[in-house]
C-alpha cells in the first residue's frame, strides 16, 4: 500500500504510524509560534508542515517550477516545449541561459523559503519540547535539520548569495544576505547533525516511509560537497556511500519498474516525495498532495502507443520538455533504461508543439488512472519524486575513486559500483574511467534533474553552450555561472539585507 502525505487534523493523538496513509502536514499551533512550550502532537503539526513543502514544487507557488524539469531545461537533454516560446517564458528564457531579476524561477524562491521558515519551527518546538521522549525528540530535530538542508541548498544552487535566518523574522521581514560559501557551511553543519549519530535509522519501515533517514542526510551531503567541489570532504562522502553499501538496505530494481506505482518506495529508493491525487487547485497551490509534472511533460492530447516500451497507458498533457533526439543514441543495444526513461510516439497520435522532437520524459509522464481522483486532474496525479536512488550512490562512489582520487577503506572499488548500475540495465562491463562515470550518470539520470549539475561541478559547461538552439549574443546570463539572478526584492540600503514576502506558505 501506498503511504501518503495527508493533512493531520489530530496530531497531538497520534504520530506517524503504520496502517495509515496520513503522513502529517498541519500548521504550527499558536502556541507554539509564540514560543510556547511544545507536546509531542505540536512538534509533530509543526514537522508535517515542513515535510508538506515536498510537495509544492510542481505548481510552486502559482507557477511551473518544478526542480527535476527546470534543472533539466538547464542540461543538453531536453528542450522547452510547450505552446510556443511565450509560453511559461521563464522556463524557455531559462534554458536560453537568459534571465534577470523580473524573469526568474520565484515560484521556487518561495516555496523554499516557506519551507526554511517551517523547518526553523519545528527546531524551535524541539527546543521547547515538553513530555516528549528523548529518541523521538532527536528523530524530530534531526528531520528538521535535514529537510532544512534540502530546501536551503536548492537555493543555494540556484540563486548563491542568498538571504538566511534561523529565528522567525518580524516586520518588514528582512534577512541578512550570506555569501554561497557562508550557506554552504550552514548546509553541512545540517545535514552532519542529521547524520551524526543514530538519531535516524539507515531506512525506514514500511509504516514511516516518505520519512527522512540518515542514507538520505547521506545523499544530501554528497550532493552538496561535491557541488561545492570541497575536496576537504570527499573523503568523508566516500565513507558515508560505502556505509550506505554495506548496509544491505538498498539494491538495485528493475528499472522499468521504478516509475509506476508499485515502485513507489522500493529497495532502490533513498528518499522520495510522496504524493497523492487530491487536494490541488488552481487557486489553492499551498494545498493538496499532488503534482502537475505529469501533465507538464507529456504530449499534448496523446491517442497513441509508445513506440519504445509498447505501453498503451501514457495520458496526453501539456507537450512540454520534449526530449532532444541525439539522447536516443547514448544508450547501448539492450539498455532497458532507454524505454523506462523515454517516450516516443508516432507522428499524428499527438499535437506536436514548440521544438516538437517525437520524444518524450517517460519517467514521470501521465499515466492511466494516476488521477482519478475528483479533484483538479491536471494539478493532481500521484507520481512520487524519486529524491536519492541507490544507484546515486554506487555512481557517487565510482566517481569519487576514479575521478577524486580517493580511496575506498571497504575495498569497494568503482568498478564494482559501474558493473552493478550497468549489469541491472541489461549492458555488459565497461571500464569505470572518468568519461564512461560521467556518461552512465547521464543515462540513469535522465529526466531526474542531475546532469546540468553534474555538468557544472565537473566544469564541463561548454557542452552547454555549444547545445544551445537559438544561440543569441545578448545572453545576459552565462552557463559556466553557478547562480541565476535574485528576484527583484526590496532591499535595505543600509545594511544591505533582503525582505522576503510574507505569504500564506511562511
Amino acid at each position: 500500500m501506498n503511504k501518503y502525505i495527508k493533512t493531520l487534523f489530530f496530531a497531538a493523538l497520534i504520530g506517524f504510524t503504520s496502517c495509515s496513509d496520513d503522513f502529517l502536514t498541519v500548521e504550527p499551533t499558536s502556541s507554539q509560534e509564540a514560543g510556547g512550550d511544545a507536546t509531542d502532537g505540536a512538534i509533530l503539526s509543526n514537522l508535517g508542515a515542513a515535510y508538506q513543502i515536498l510537495l509544492f514544487d510542481s505548481y510552486a507557488d502559482y507557477q511551473y517550477n518544478s526542480v527535476p524539469l527546470m534543472s533539466d531545461l538547464l542540461s543538453d537533454d531536453i528542450y522547452k516545449g510547450g505552446g510556443s516560446a511565450g509560453d511559461q517564458q521563464v522556463l524557455y528564457n531559462m534554458s536560453q541561459y537568459n534571465l534577470n531579476g523580473d524573469l526568474t524561477a520565484s515560484g521556487l524562491w518561495n516555496i523554499y523559503y516557506a519551507g526554511l521558515s517551517r523547518c526553523n519551527g519545528v527546531i524551535t518546538a524541539c527546543e521547547n519540547a515538553i513530555g516528549v521522549d528523548e529518541a523521538s525528540l532527536n528523530q524530530y530535530e534531526a528531520e528538521a535539520h535535514f529537510l532544512r538542508a534540502y530546501y536551503v541548498h536548492w537555493l543555494w544552487k540556484f540563486w548563491g548569495n542568498i538571504p538566511y535566518f534561523e529565528e522567525e523574522l518580524e516586520a518588514p521581514y528582512f534577512a541578512p544576505q550570506y555569501t554561497a560559501d557562508e550557506i554552504y557551511a550552514q548546509l553541512i553543519e545540517d545535514v552532519d547533525f542529521a547524520i551524526a549519530g543514530d538519531k535516524l535509522p539507515m531506512q525506514t519501515t514500511a509504516a514511516n516511509d516518505g520519512r527522512a533517514t540518515k542514507a538520505a542526510a547521506m545523499m544530501l551531503k554528497a550532493r552538496i560537497v561535491m557541488y561545492q567541489k570541497d575536496q576537504s570532504k570527499y573523503a568523508e562522502v566516500l565513507a558515508d556511500m560505502e556505509a550506505i553499501y554495506a548496509s544491505n538496505e538498498f539494491e538495485l530494481a528493475d528499472y522499468a519498474s521504478i516509475w509506476d506505482r508499485s515502485g513507489e518506495f522500493g529497495s532502490g529508493s533513498i528518499f522520495e516525495a510522496n504524493h497523492l491525487a487530491e487536494g490541488r487547485d488552481w487557486g489553492a497551490a499551498w494545498t493538496g498532495y499532488g503534482t502537475n509534472l505529469p501533465t507538464f511533460i507529456s504530449p499534448n492530447e496523446l491517442s497513441g502507443t509508445d513506440l519504445l516500451s509498447g505501453s498503451t497507458e501514457y495520458q496526453g498533457g501539456w507537450g512540454f520538455a520534449p526530449v532532444r533526439s541525439e539522447i536516443v543514441d547514448i544508450f547501448e543495444d539492450g539498455d532497458t533504461r532507454l524505454a523506462a526513461s523515454v517516450n516516443q510516439f508516432q507522428d499524428g497520435t499527438y499535437t506536436a508543439r514548440f521544438q516538437n522532437t517525437g520524444y518524450f520524459m517517460a519517467k514521470y509522464a501521465a499515466r492511466e488512472e494516476y488521477n482519478d481522483a475528483p479533484y483538479t486532474a491536471d494539478l493532481n496525479y500521484e507520481n512520487n519524486v524519486r529524491i536519492f536512488r541507490y544507484a546515486e550512490a554506487l555512481l557517487n562512489a565510482a566517481e569519487l575513486i576514479v575521478i577524486h582520487g580517493q580511496v575506498a577503506s571497504t575495498g569497494l572499488t568503482a568498478e564494482t559500483c559501474l558493473d552493478a548500475v550497468r549489469s541491472r540495465a541489461g549492458v555488459a562491463s565497461i571500464p569505470a574511467t572518468a568519461d564512461n562515470i560521467k556518461l552512465e550518470r547521464r543515462r540513469e539520470f535522465i529526466g531526474e534533474g542531475m546532469r546540468y549539475w553534474d555538468l557544472v561541478r565537473w566544469g564541463d559547461t561548454d557542452l552547454l553552450n555549444e547545445s544551445i538552439p537559438d544561440f543569441s549574443s545578448e545572453r545576459t546570463w552565462d552557463a559556466t555561472r553557478k547562480y541565476f539572478p535574485i528576484p527583484q526584492s526590496e532591499i535595505d540600503k543600509t545594511s544591505g539585507e533582503y525582505k522576503l514576502e510574507q505569504n500564506p506558505g511562511y
